[in-house]
């Protein structure tokens, strides 16, 4: 009985004593807490990915609003709601204006497209031939045809396409209406964050909240910078070939550079089929254009403006939408880069600084227990 109540107190005594085993138990316990919290964290983020994406999207809508709202406040004598209505109205006018000038011109083209495109099947089915992997191709072409007509295939595609198209507009009305809430009135929706810290805590919450915000509208800018400069590039480039609409292809290449990697390659496919009777030389130069202007967007162009604007390594940059686009698909390559440089600024103000730094300096109560033990 003496030695079951010994080890029973020996047993309390090692787990809570301060030197027989407990705070090794403890650091344990809370690093077995903590992966399982990380895990469960990822598997909600995973399951939740997509709704998440378009709550981000929101928001970078919100802080571009916001932030055309304050230079349109700081420059006119309107107030905050009476700029930012002047910049969603321009916004939209400027929307329309643009489809009611460039409408004309791109049904025209778009119907001649079709009238030709007879022609133009005909044209590359006869320069395929001329190859052996061609021609294999070709004879498979039938039976491809013949299941693509059948009933069933043809609804089901249709359903598919109407369901992805209305799954689209959907969703460009929930992230218009949350960037229109988040723009109108911000700081309801900063102070309810940061209520949710502790009260000695919520000057670096809002101090933290406030850089993020900063690196989100930086970003924005330089994606627009790069947007224009591929655009402008894109227009005067399809212009000296000779493609029509070129200031129209060059307005949709600026706006598709928004998507990393897709969006150039989609961009490139109006100008190619417009192209695409004239011969072989105007496809040539029209991909090369289109190669050459990737080229220095992809190399030049958007890592000088990143590393400018938010200080995200290109290698960071590239690694992430690698990871994000496997991980969440489309959304999440858009967004690889603001997240990423999200990411980085929560991980050195809040795991750097506030963590590592700061323990690594010694308080007073430690530099006196050190003395202490020294004598």
């Amino acid at each position: 009985m003496r030695q079951r109540a010994g080890l029973q107190r020996h047993t309390r005594f090692s787990l809570y004593s301060g030197r027989a085993g407990g705070p090794d138990f403890l650091r344990r316990t809370a690093a077995a807490a903590g992966i399982v919290a990380a895990i469960f964290l990822l598997l909600l983020i995973r399951s939740t990915a997509q709704v998440l994406l378009i709550l981000f999207a929101g928001i970078l809508l919100g802080v571009f609003l916001r932030s055309l709202g304050d230079w349109a406040e700081r420059h006119t004598p309107l107030g905050s709601g009476g700029s930012l209505a002047l910049v969603v109205s321009a916004l939209l006018g400027l929307i329309g204006l643009a489809g009611w000038y460039l409408a004309p011109d791109v049904a025209t083209q778009i119907d001649q497209l079709i009238q030709s495109l007879p022609e133009i099947v005909r044209q590359l089915g006869a320069r395929i031939e001329g190859y052996e992997w061609g021609r294999r191709m070709l004879s498979q072409l039938p039976g491809a045809a013949e299941r693509f007509a059948r009933p069933g295939n043809i609804l089901s595609r249709a359903t598919g396409a109407f369901s992805t198209a209305f799954g689209l507009i959907a969703n460009l009305v929930i992230i218009s209406f949350i960037g229109l809430y988040l723009a109108i009135n911000p700081a309801l929706y900063l102070n309810g964050i940061v209520r949710l810290v502790p009260v000695d805590l919520r000057p670096r919450a809002r101090e933290l909240l406030g850089e993020l915000g900063e690196t989100l509208r930086w970003w924005l800018i330089g994606r627009m910078i790069a947007m224009g400069v591929i655009g402008l590039l894109t227009a005067v480039g399809l212009w000296l070939i000779g493609v029509p609409l070129a200031l129209t292809l060059g307005l949709l290449a600026g706006i598709l550079n928004f998507i990393p990697y897709l969006g150039p390659i989609l961009s490139a496919v109006p100008p190619l089929l417009m192209v695409s009777t004239g011969g072989m030389t105007k496809i040539f130069y029209v991909v090369l254009l289109y190669l050459a202007i990737q080229t220095i967007e992809s190399y030049l162009l958007t890592p000088l403006v990143t590393e400018k604007t938010i200080s995200l390594p290109p290698a960071l940059t590239l690694a992430a939408q690698v990871l994000l686009g496997i991980l969440l698909g489309p959304l999440g390559l858009i967004f690889a880069s603001p997240i990423s440089a999200l990411a980085l600024i929560v991980i050195k103000r809040l795991y750097i600084e506030d963590l590592l730094e700061t323990s690594a300096v010694p308080s007073d109560e430690g530099r006196r227990a050190g003395r202490s033990r020294g004598r």
